[in-house]
C-alpha cells in the first residue's frame, strides 16, 4: 500500500458510485485493487463513508433536507426508515402532511429532462402568517431517464411547522441562459 499521495487518484464520483454501488462504478476489481493499494485513495473512501454514515443519521434524525437521487431514497427504505411520498407533474398542487409513523416525506417531482446539464429549484415557502421565506439551490442532483427530481424536506423542521404552502419552481440552466421547467405546490397541514 502507497503512504503518500497518488499519482492517479480516483476521481470522487467514481468512488460515491463504487460506494453506492451503483453501475456508474463500471470497473470495479480496478477500483477495489486501487483502494487496497494506494493508502491515500482508501483514506478519501473512509472519509467518504464517514461523510455518508453522518448524513444518514442526519436523515434518519429530520435534521437535513435537500434534492437527493433515487439511490439514496432506497438507501433509507432498505435501512427501515418509513417514506412518505408524493408525487407531482409540472403545475399540480398536492395537499400534504408528515404523520408521527413517518420517518422522512419527500416529493417527486415530475419533469422532463432530456438534454437538461443542470437543474436549480426555486422555492417559496409562505408560513401563512405574512412571513415569505424564497430560495435557490443551484445544480441539484437529478436522473434524466428518471424524469423527476426528488426534494426531501428535514422532517424535524416540517413536524414544527404550522399549516403552511411550499412553491417549487424548477429551472434547466443552460449556455443560453434558463428555461423553467415546472411550477410545484406543496400545501402542507400538521397531522
Amino acid at each position: 500500500m502507497t503512504e503518500q499521495g497518488c499519482a492517479n487518484p480516483i476521481d470522487f464520483d467514481v468512488l460515491v458510485a463504487y460506494w453506492l454501488c451503483e453501475q456508474q462504478a463500471l470497473d470495479e476489481p480496478r477500483i477495489e485493487e486501487h483502494v487496497f493499494e494506494c493508502a491515500y485513495c482508501a483514506r478519501r473512501l473512509e472519509e467518504l463513508t464517514a461523510l455518508v454514515y453522518g448524513l444518514r443519521a442526519a436523515v434518519r434524525n429530520g435534521a437535513t433536507q435537500g434534492v437527493v437521487t433515487q439511490g439514496l431514497i432506497e438507501q433509507m427504505r432498505q435501512g427501515g426508515l418509513r417514506v412518505r411520498e408524493y408525487r407531482l407533474a409540472p403545475g399540480e398542487r398536492v395537499s400534504c402532511t408528515i404523520r408521527a409513523e413517518d420517518d422522512a416525506v419527500v416529493g417527486r417531482m415530475q419533469v422532463p429532462l432530456t438534454g437538461v446539464r443542470r437543474v436549480d429549484v426555486l422555492e417559496n415557502l409562505d408560513l401563512g402568517d405574512g412571513r415569505v421565506r424564497q430560495s435557490r439551490v443551484e445544480d441539484v442532483p437529478f436522473d434524466p431517464l428518471a424524469g423527476e427530481v426528488i426534494y426531501l424536506p428535514a422532517a424535524a423542521v416540517l413536524r414544527q411547522r404550522p399549516a403552511h404552502t411550499l412553491r417549487v419552481v424548477l429551472v434547466a440552466v443552460g449556455d443560453t441562459g434558463e428555461q423553467r421547467l415546472g411550477e410545484y405546490t406543496f400545501a402542507h397541514s400538521p397531522s
